[in-house]
């Protein structure tokens, strides 16, 4: 009885731990919940995607071909911030992806399907080899990136993405978090060279050294972050 006791506890605890990315704040102005971010399929759960070859992976939209009801106007070189419902749970990398919407479409209407998005951040924990991991987004209730100063202008999908490991030693034990803002960039110098553009699902394997990971045990002495490196201007 104990033992179920203790593991239904460890649950209810996980279960709190979960997070959503619902809107954006830009110069210090917050924008409504779910106002400049698509909508997730977790809103009211919190929960994670676990199968990376789910079509969830792009946005985790609830309702696709919906959009968000308003795209946000940034400009090059500066920070969009996502806040976080309620705040970074779980250890994990956090990372920044983008795509640039096509011709004929908008950043309301595109699906974010396809070889699209380009990687703009990515982090690491420090304290490896010692037994105590300690991530940058530990515990944070906002999360921020800067907009390339080289990117072409334009209207784009902006991707937050949080990977939990706290489970991740087993395949589909990672917990991805995740959400799509709708921007719009002016101010950009056009030269940044995206490289090989990725999509999702389809950047990750669910073996993935950044997926499939033992965060305790054995003692970790390295990371590799999954999907691309970031670009750079």
């Amino acid at each position: 009885m104990k033992a179920s006791t203790t593991l239904a506890v460890l649950a209810a605890a996980g279960a709190q731990a979960h997070y959503t990315f619902p809107g954006t704040k830009y110069n210090s102005v917050a924008q409504p919940q779910w106002d400049t971010v698509r909508i997730t399929q977790n809103h009211y759960s919190n929960g994670p995607v676990t199968d990376v070859n789910s079509q969830l992976m792009t946005c985790y939209e609830r309702d696709p071909g919906v959009g968000a009801p308003n795209t946000l106007a940034v400009t090059a070189g500066s920070a969009v911030t996502f806040q976080v419902g309620s705040s970074v749970g779980h250890p994990g990398p956090l990372h920044f992806y983008m795509a640039k919407v096509p011709a004929g479409k908008t950043a309301k209407t595109f699906d974010g399907k396809g070889a699209v998005w380009f990687k703009i951040y990515q982090d690491g924990p420090s304290g490896l080899g010692t037994g105590s991991l300690k991530w940058p987004s530990d515990g944070k209730t906002e999360v921020s990136v800067q907009i390339p100063s080289c990117i072409a202008n334009g209207e784009y999908l902006l991707r937050v993405e949080h990977i939990a490991l706290h489970s991740a030693g087993s395949v589909g034990g990672a917990q991805l978090y995740l959400s799509c803002a709708q921007i719009s960039v002016t101010g950009g110098t056009g030269t940044l060279n995206t490289g090989q553009l990725v999509s999702f699902p389809g950047a990750y394997k669910a073996t993935d050294p950044g997926i499939l990971f033992q965060l305790y045990w054995p003692t970790p002495t390295s990371y590799t972050n999954p999907g691309p490196a970031p670009v750079r201007c």
